[in-house]
């Protein structure tokens, strides 16, 4: 057999080394997102805390029918190569049905699917829903160097398709991983449907908007608060890192001042003003009174919205102004 040519043996070399390339960068981030080296695996506890109250958002709060809630709360721990949802991008069939009805079902086999043919999901947690607009809910979840990053949804109940959540959080600070991270939430438009309030009925958006944060400028919205260059938040989740015993996974020792931090926060809810909305006026009525003097006519308009939190008050109702009788007696 002939021996090989010094540029076969360098073509050879270049191949192994283009796949050698290859082989490494398959098991990296995409985008040339930080590496994260951290060892070994890490547990977390998530704990999720409703902040929905009447107080904070007093614009047609839902009491009833049903009253202010949150669904389950469904996450996933992944690499950098899978998305569940990112604002200014279009919400997935899945994600439309879990913010639209509270349907997990197709937004489980998208995560499957992420899981099986990208190998992106590493494990997917949830937790249970919370039965009123404050309150809290937890889950328990793992992540690992390739998949550090962690994404969940909750929805809003009742609304058309708004929710909260966070969007690829890194756990992973390069070679350790981060012992507490706490997150504001804010509310989410799928950009699926097009009503204004919590109760709408249904009406889909055609086309389809992309995810945007609930900042409203529609004065229908119940979240159009005219007096606030920022909404409070309405919800938070807290991430705790879990120390790991020869026995069992044991939560760090608490952080009083943190905790005490998180009391005070609960006690001193915000009190968002909310404004007097009224109707307009109605036509006038009928010129009333005795032949020959003035009569009086009057109008009126009605409360669309009740102050609360100390908003503008509501301005008079009936208004009167003179008039020359029409059909006098």
């Amino acid at each position: 057999m002939d021996a090989p040519t010094p540029a076969a043996a360098q073509c050879r070399a270049l191949w192994a080394l283009l796949l050698a390339t290859l082989g490494s960068a398959a098991g990296q981030p995409l985008g040339g997102d930080p590496v994260c080296t951290a060892r070994p695996l890490a547990k977390y506890s998530l704990t999720f805390t409703g902040k929905w109250s009447q107080t904070a958002f007093p614009k047609q709060y839902p009491l009833f029918r049903p009253p202010a809630q949150w669904s389950s709360l469904l996450g996933a721990a992944h690499s950098s190569d899978y998305s569940m949802w990112r604002e200014s991008q279009y919400a997935s069939h899945g994600l439309r049905d879990f913010a639209e009805r509270g349907e997990a079902w197709v937004l489980m086999r998208e995560l499957q699917a992420a899981g099986e043919q990208l190998q992106s999901v590493h494990e997917v947690f949830s937790a249970p829903a919370v039965p009123s607009g404050t309150g809290q809910t937890s889950a328990e979840l793992e992540v690992h160097a390739r998949h550090s990053l962690v994404s969940f949804v909750v929805r809003i109940i009742p609304s058309p398709d708004w929710f909260v959540g966070v969007n690829s959080l890194d756990l992973c600070e390069g070679d350790r991983w981060r012992e507490r991270v706490t997150v504001d939430l804010y509310p989410h438009d799928a950009g699926t449907d097009s009503g204004f309030t919590f109760s709408s009925p249904n009406f889909a958006t055609i086309p389809q908007d992309t995810i945007t944060s609930s900042s409203p400028s529609h004065p229908a919205n119940s979240f159009y608060y005219p007096r606030l260059k920022v909404l409070p938040p309405i919800a938070r989740v807290t991430l705790v890192r879990l120390r790991q015993s020869p026995r069992a996974f044991l939560p760090p020792a608490l952080d009083l001042v943190g905790r005490g931090n998180e009391i005070m926060d609960s006690l001193s809810v915000p009190e968002t003003p909310l404004d007097c909305e009224i109707s307009l006026w109605s036509s006038w009525g009928l010129c009333t009174g005795p032949c020959g003097k003035l009569g009086a006519k009057s109008r009126t308009r009605y409360v669309r919205v009740q102050p609360a939190n100390h908003g503008a008050p509501c301005p008079e109702l009936e208004e009167e102004a003179e008039c020359v009788p029409d059909n006098c007696v």
